[in-house]
């Protein structure tokens, strides 16, 4: 149980790691993109698949979002990442509200396309 909870304080550490790695001029551009959207994502006050949907709710917390993480961390250079965790832990963690409007309007654009198909 205590190595599951230090993991759990490490990928919270790394996704604002990776918030703040998004706005790093070390860091490339391609690993900034996708810092960004995994960090947004993690950070966004509502999941793209809400949790009281039986299984599915809780892959992307479980699954889809630490392969991000871990992925976005590899593409950041060691030392920067190093750095950033430092950082990350005297920070508390920021809310994306880019996040939120993004899952607010993929559900819009999921609402919608039903409507649509029910009605066609």
């Amino acid at each position: 149980m205590k190595r599951l909870n230090e993991w759990a304080r490490n990928i919270k550490r790394d996704v604002i790691a990776l918030w703040f790695a998004a706005r790093d001029p070390r860091v490339a551009w391609y690993a900034k993109a996708l810092a960004a959207a995994v960090a947004a994502y993690a950070l966004s006050p509502v999941d793209l698949i809400p949790d009281f949907i039986p299984v599915l709710g809780y892959l992307d917390d479980l699954v889809i979002v630490p392969l991000g993480i871990m992925a976005a961390v590899r593409l950041v250079p060691q030392h920067v990442m190093a750095e950033l965790r430092m950082k990350a832990v005297e920070r508390r963690k920021p809310v994306s509200v880019a996040g939120l409007i993004f899952v607010v309007i993929v559900w819009i654009v999921a609402v919608g396309f039903v409507g649509w198909m029910l009605v066609g």
